[in-house]
């Protein structure tokens, strides 16, 4: 398994060994072992996730608050799409920029982001899958989002793409409302629970 912290102090890629043989393929897209060395703590599993896409489509940015929050292990097992990790954690050193992984069912590599940090996807083809292991279950009354096309993101979707969007995201708030409304995370809060995770 091959790891690489992300521009976004709380994110990373895992990419495993692919095995393909006249069958097909196999790979290990989650690693404990691999896993546990990159965050400090093993990953716990609460829910699972699954959503198939069109061509262009924009789920997204989503986040909860923390604590809990709710940490993502996404990869894509059908297809293509474009991972997007946008600090979001009032205070962060790297607070409102973003990194972005192309997840694929090629490579089989996936992302890992820490609670309080916002998750976006855009779809790259027709029948994309994402699939993700959530550390947290669905909480409606803690679940958060931005507008993923807010100009003060400015996040990189495509330009050949039409970006499809949930009516929930096209009405979301832009960055500066959210910190106006405070509901974004706050870094010192989310540094506390990443130290109470590494030593439960």
């Amino acid at each position: 398994m091959r790891v690489s912290e992300t521009k976004i102090p709380g994110s990373w890629e895992f990419t495993p060994k692919a095995f393909p043989d006249d069958r097909g393929v196999f790979a290990a897209p989650f690693q404990e072992p691999a896993f546990v060395e990159a965050v400090g703590h093993p990953l716990r599993l609460a829910q699972t996730n699954h959503s198939t896409s069109r061509r262009g489509t924009i789920r997204g940015v989503h986040f909860a608050d923390v604590p809990p929050g709710q940490a993502k292990y996404v990869y894509c097992p059908r297809g293509a799409l474009l991972d997007v990790i946008v600090d979001l954690r009032v205070g962060s050193p790297t607070f409102g920029e973003h990194d972005v992984v192309r997840l694929d069912s090629t490579t089989l590599n996936s992302v890992y982001l820490s609670e309080g940090l916002g998750h976006a996807i855009i779809a790259l083809e027709d029948d994309t899958t994402m699939a993700y292991l959530c550390s947290e279950g669905y909480n409606p009354a803690g679940e958060r989002g931005l507008n993923p096309l807010c100009p003060e993101l400015a996040l990189p979707w495509p330009a050949d793409l039409t970006p499809i969007l949930s009516e929930k995201d096209t009405a979301a708030p832009g960055l500066s409302q959210a910190v106006a409304d405070g509901v974004l995370p706050d870094y010192a809060e989310c540094e506390a629970w990443y130290a109470k995770l590494r030593t439960t």
